[in-house]
């Protein structure tokens, strides 16, 4: 009987069993060979913070505090997964031997509808593989934000989503791509993969330093997956005058300290809130996050948007207990944590 990675509560994993069965005509079983994690919104999982605004009334489209909680342990973990169809339904639209990946938890074993299984292109690396699903919150914050050739974009924090930016920012044509993350680590690779500069924001005035870099107009274009208040704070005072603010990330509650009376008020920029898998899409009824997961799938097989430089060395699946948790208390150490089945 396989087993699979779980969240068994705040700061806990676990193994838990998955019942072997029967296929369904549009099903396929996979064996995985390699896999990745989503580290924003599962570290939200692990660390509990995002329960706290209750349950997700998707009727009224708000939180309800007093009414139990958004998510319910024990929670699969994993993010995206890679391997070989080992059986497929009559329906399923996929043959046994054929080479899939898909989102998923991690599991050495899985069953996925057909449909949800994208093939994987000859003579990619599984490391691209595993940006599907950055690659597409990627994209959607780009689109989001309306840029255009020739913009300034900065881009702050520098995870796998963050990087997926910078590539997609450079291929849709942005002029000066400045990415910022403590991290130096993951400044190196913004600059080996389409970024112009890079900025530390721990030794840094990092708004005026966009407005430096970009002759004093500041940022067309900012996109921010850091989570960080601090980094709000300092894409407001770096955003250019009337320019876009695009939030992309899934942080936890801001404590006080936010101030929307300094730059904010005097250049009037807008903040766009930005989230890919949110249908009907912004430029619904054209796209939708189908159409953005196909684009990306197609800048994936085309070379586009590779993922050599922002994958982990693979861990072994048996180690998860032990790796997930250095994870969690080392978010700098690793980009995307990948692991490699046996």
């Amino acid at each position: 009987m396989p087993k699979r990675l779980v969240c068994s509560g705040v700061g806990e994993v676990a193994w838990q069993e998955v019942p072997s069965r029967e296929l369904n005509p549009t099903e396929i079983r996979v064996r995985c060979a390699f896999g990745a994690e989503k580290h924003g919104t599962m570290m939200a999982f692990y660390k509990g913070y995002a329960n706290e605004r209750g349950r997700w009334d998707q009727a009224a489209l708000m939180h309800r505090p007093d009414e139990g909680v958004l998510w319910s342990y024990p929670i699969p973990l994993g993010n995206a997964q890679a391997g070989t169809v080992i059986e497929a339904g009559s329906g399923s639209g996929k043959s046994v031997g054929e080479a899939v990946f898909f989102s998923g938890p991690f599991c050495p074993e899985v069953i996925v509808k057909g449909k949800d299984a994208w093939p994987w292109p000859e003579g990619v690396a599984w490391e691209s593989l595993m940006l599907l699903d950055p690659g597409e919150f990627a994209l959607g914050a780009i689109r989001d934000g309306n840029l255009r050739a020739g913009d300034n974009v900065a881009i702050f924090g520098l995870g796998a989503i963050g990087l997926c930016v910078v590539q997609l920012a450079r291929l849709a044509g942005a002029a000066n791509v400045i990415a910022i993350d403590p991290v130096s680590q993951r400044r190196d690779i913004a600059l080996a993969t389409g970024a112009n500069s890079a900025i530390d924001p721990t030794t840094t005035d990092v708004g005026a330093a966009i407005r430096e870099l970009t002759g004093g107009i500041g940022a067309d274009v900012v996109i921010d997956f850091s989570g960080s208040r601090p980094a709000l704070q300092a894409a407001l005072r770096g955003v250019g005058y009337l320019g876009t603010i695009v939030y992309g990330a899934f942080p936890p509650p801001f404590g006080a300290g936010l101030d929307f009376g300094g730059e904010a008020h005097m250049n009037r920029p807008q903040i766009v809130f930005s989230r890919a898998c949110s249908d009907p899409n912004p430029d619904h009824p054209r796209w939708s996050h189908r159409r953005i997961q196909e684009t990306v799938y197609g800048y994936i097989a085309d070379g586009h948007l590779r993922g050599e430089y922002i994958l982990s060395e693979p861990v072994p699946f048996e180690s998860l207990l032990t790796e997930y948790p250095r994870l969690a208390a080392e978010a700098g150490s690793l980009i995307k944590l990948a692991v490699e089945y046996p």
